[in-house]
């Protein structure tokens, strides 16, 4: 089953269920998944398992950047709503990369590219996302190469 029949088919189980919270954060990201779909390749355009991740991981940012915003705000009741949406959209994510993992396919990508300084930063970056292929965010990867490298 690829991701978004599974995300349609816990969507059919929220609407059963009658999980309100559940049922608007996955009827927010179907819609995400098929204006995506549709922005790709047209009407017909479906998505596979990677560019669906992209999607998630995309709404799971706008999450913490609400959640980030709600408590820099004063608003704890917005920011505990954000985090229980952010949950849901985790489930539907890869498992992520742990440090010392992360620490060390870096460390193996600038051995391959033959790195030696943070102007060869876009080259490693580049072969690093194939590598993790969205278990580690952008952010995370850089910090963790800038620090190898400098």
């Amino acid at each position: 089953m690829t991701l978004p029949e599974r995300i349609d088919s816990d969507l059919k189980d929220a609407m059963r269920a009658k999980d309100a919270a559940r049922l608007g954060v996955l009827r927010l990201l179907k819609s995400a998944l098929k204006y995506s779909a549709i922005e790709k390749a047209g009407a017909d355009g479906q998505l596979d398992d990677v560019e669906a991740a992209q999607v998630i991981r995309k709404q799971v940012k706008q999450r913490q950047d609400s959640i980030e915003s709600f408590e820099k705000g004063g608003r704890p009741e917005l920011a505990a709503k954000e985090k229980d949406e952010l949950a849901i959209l985790n489930a539907y994510l890869p498992k992520g990369l742990e440090a010392d993992e992360l620490t060390k396919i870096v460390r193996e990508t600038i051995s391959e590219i033959g790195a030696t300084s943070r102007a060869q930063m876009g080259a490693v970056m580049k072969a690093l996302q194939g590598k993790v292929a969205g278990r580690a965010d952008g952010k995370t990867l850089s910090q963790e190469v800038q620090r190898q490298l400098g």
